[in-house]
């Protein structure tokens, strides 16, 4: 059963419509696929709609960045439905916090000698969802006036020393992981080979009983990592997920590419009674 529980769409900093995602994990032989934009889950309805048509089972989903400690941490949440006032309204907030943050980064890359306005930015938005960085990134890729082309160099600017690094530090991890648990839902730790210490993992899932993202695509040592990281959910997590963090075609992992144990699907479906 191929599946994937990590996807974003335009939603949040998605280069595919919703359409456009269900159209290829049905071509994927995608069949369980969980749509995770950042602080938004506006996807989730019209994605459910199409499943029914395409024979894809979905789980509501979203990504939520947190601090911890000083850092962000990336926090799944999976959900039975997301329909709810307490989640949706946090959300709303969250959203426009990070826009403000957008708003200053691209004042520090101006300071900074980056030719770039709002304008540009707002261009690579398709919906009204959070701005965040990746939609900054773009907007700097997409300059025609000798802008850097290389996505390294680019992601430096966002990175600690980097001119418009500003992370978003205004929702804690705890509160997050609460949030999630109080709308019924399960909270995962995303990523966690991309935390800035991967020892924080422990800590992480030490708050409360929540699960692990294992089986990811976007690190350097994939095969060594999946492997440890399973180890460290059997141990201290109560579930691993994983998914492709897909963003659209220019991403080297693919939509459904991630192989993830029926056994983790099927465990997290039994959590929410989906």
């Amino acid at each position: 059963m191929r599946s994937d529980l990590h996807i974003h769409t335009h939603e949040s900093d998605g280069l595919l419509s919703v359409e456009e995602v269900m159209n290829l994990a049905h071509a994927s032989n995608v069949q369980t696929l969980a749509i995770t934009d950042h602080e938004s889950t506006q996807a989730v309805k019209k994605a459910e709609q199409l499943a029914k048509e395409l024979n894809i089972k979905v789980i509501p989903g979203v990504e939520l960045l947190t601090s911890y400690r000083g850092h962000e941490v990336h926090l799944l949440g999976y959900f039975k439905n997301v329909d709810q006032p307490l989640l949706q309204n946090r959300l709303k907030e969250i959203r426009a916090q990070r826009t403000s943050l957008a708003h200053d980064m691209v004042e520090c890359l101006k300071n900074g000698g980056i030719t770039l306005d709002w304008q540009d930015v707002e261009k690579e938005v398709e919906a009204e969802g959070a701005v965040t960085k990746g939609h900054i990134m773009r907007a700097i890729y997409h300059q025609e006036n000798g802008a850097p082309r290389n996505w390294q160099e680019i992601a430096a600017y966002f990175r600690p020393g980097g001119v418009a690094h500003l992370p978003y530090l205004n929702h804690a991890f705890e509160d997050a992981v609460d949030l999630i648990f109080a709308c019924g839902g399960l909270p995962v730790v995303a990523h966690p080979g991309l935390l800035r210490d991967p020892d924080m993992v422990f800590s992480l899932l030490s708050y409360r009983p929540i699960g692990l993202e294992v089986y990811y695509g976007y690190w350097e040592r994939q095969a060594e990592l999946i492997n440890y990281y399973a180890e460290v959910a059997d141990k201290f997590s109560i579930l691993a997920t994983g998914g492709s963090d897909y963003h659209g075609p220019w991403g080297y992992v693919k939509l459904g590419q991630m192989n993830i144990p029926d056994n983790s699907i099927l465990q997290l479906r039994s959590y929410l009674t989906i």
